[in-house]
């Protein structure tokens, strides 16, 4: 039988959902597997706020004291990211988040068992804080920096929000879990759900374009792959070093020190015991916070939108001053109901949570060049540190002076003058990438 000529052969059903499968780029279903795993990661933390009232009416351990817990969960959260980063350059992405999970479900897992409070300082603290940390935001800019050149903005946007939709998925679980079965139960669904991620992240993650033959999301061509660097550790304190000598990374660095503050320190540990101090239930209130993160998936994103159109230190700006603006007017919002000015704070805060991370990705990136993503990863250190402060400053102010009022009016204050330090980083790119740092007037 002869053959039919090529011409004659029926076209390619391009509707067929198998070829149209094919034809996405794989840096989408990497985003995809990061999307998931941090959305676990955000669950894994925002429990805390939830357990903190089953942990003192079963212990009696004080609020400062379970606070402490989780400052030092912020604290790794946020200086385990920099060398997350730099260890991702070494040993890839899969394995990284892969180890990560693995050492989150232990940490929650653990807490099962145990009677002393050190121990949940070990558990929650060092354990899961340093897994979290290891899936922290600078994990964002890596995806975002080998992954994309068109749309970086936004998709760093979408993968920001995957906190804010973990909080969603977890906070009411976690609360409802609390209150029907107790906190181990919600303990170990999440140390489950964390084992469950792990084959999501070792099935789709892939380290660089260059590994699958591909190039990153609209790029002109090829990139090769960068060799893996030795010295995790020193690599990253290198950078540190570079980009501590400027200015810039200084502004960066103290401005998200007052974000972290003012929303993981504050509002994400200390909303719900503060509501629940005005009668209001405690499952309501996790309820209020988790629509905190429906909001804040819709900001981030447009966000993201924004940040590849404007200026990013006037969007910071900008953020800074609105949040500052809500957090004055909380403490006379709550009420043993969920009244209209309540839902307004929720909604408009929610749009403003995480809506900081595209802008500073951006600058971090502008400034530093490649090394950006590590340089991120220590400006977003300094976002933990200041959430760990207000963590354990907020708790402290409410065990000696019965309220937290004073803990949001000082968050307040302090937004202002992160927008002031937004707006005052000046207009420079890097001619080289940290650790051989010459700037140069943007043209």
């Amino acid at each position: 039988m002869a053959l039919r000529p090529l011409e004659c052969l029926p076209e390619i059903d391009q509707a067929d959902p198998v070829t149209r499968l094919k034809t996405i780029h794989r840096a989408w279903f990497v985003a995809f597997a990061a999307f998931v795993a941090l959305v676990g990661a955000a669950g894994f933390r925002s429990a805390p706020g939830v357990l903190i009232e089953p942990l003192h009416a079963e212990f009696g351990w004080s609020r400062g004291t379970i606070s402490a817990a989780v400052s030092i969960n912020l604290v790794l959260y946020g200086l385990i990211s920099p060398f997350a980063a730099a260890l991702m350059e070494r040993l890839g992405m899969r394995r990284v988040v892969a180890g990560a999970l693995v050492l989150v479900a232990a940490g929650s897992g653990l807490t099962v068992i145990m009677t002393e409070s050190w121990q949940l300082l070990l558990c929650w603290g060092v354990l899961v804080g340093a897994g979290t940390g290891s899936m922290a935001l600078a994990f964002v800019a890596t995806v975002t920096g080998r992954w994309f050149v068109r749309h970086r903005g936004l998709v760093s946007g979408v993968l920001t929000a995957a906190g804010a939709a973990g909080q969603l998925v977890f906070l009411p679980l976690v609360a409802a879990l609390a209150a029907t079965s107790g906190w181990r139960s919600a303990s170990l669904v999440i140390a489950g759900v964390a084992l469950a991620v792990v084959p999501v992240a070792l099935l789709l993650l892939r380290d660089h374009p260059a590994d699958v033959g591909t190039t990153p999301f609209g790029a002109a061509g090829p990139e090769p792959r960068p060799e893996p660097v030795r010295g995790t550790a020193r690599r990253a304190l290198t950078v540190l070093a570079s980009a501590g000598r400027t200015g810039a990374f200084w502004l960066l660095a103290g401005g998200f020190a007052i974000c972290g503050a003012s929303t993981n320190g504050l509002v994400g540990t200390h909303f719900v015991p503060a509501a629940h101090d005005h009668g209001m239930p405690a499952t309501t209130a996790a309820s209020l916070l988790a629509l905190v993160g429906l909001f804040d998936v819709a900001g981030t994103i447009a966000s993201g939108w924004l940040t590849d159109k404007m200026n990013p230190r006037h969007l910071l700006g900008a953020y800074y001053l609105l949040r500052g603006g809500s957090l004055i007017l909380l403490p006379h919002l709550f009420a043993p109901t969920t009244e209209p000015p309540m839902w307004a704070f929720i909604i408009f805060y929610g749009l403003d949570w995480v809506a900081t991370v595209p802008p500073t990705v951006a600058l971090c990136r502008e400034r530093f060049g490649l090394s950006g993503p590590i340089v991120f990863g220590w400006v977003f250190a300094s976002h933990q540190i200041g959430a760990s402060v207000a963590a354990v400053g907020a708790g402290l102010i409410h065990d000696h002076m019965g309220s937290y009022d004073l803990a949001w009016y000082l968050a307040g204050g302090l937004c202002a003058f992160a927008a002031a330090m937004s707006m005052s980083i000046p207009a420079y790119t890097t001619a080289k990438e940290a650790g051989n740092m010459v700037l140069t007037r943007r043209a």
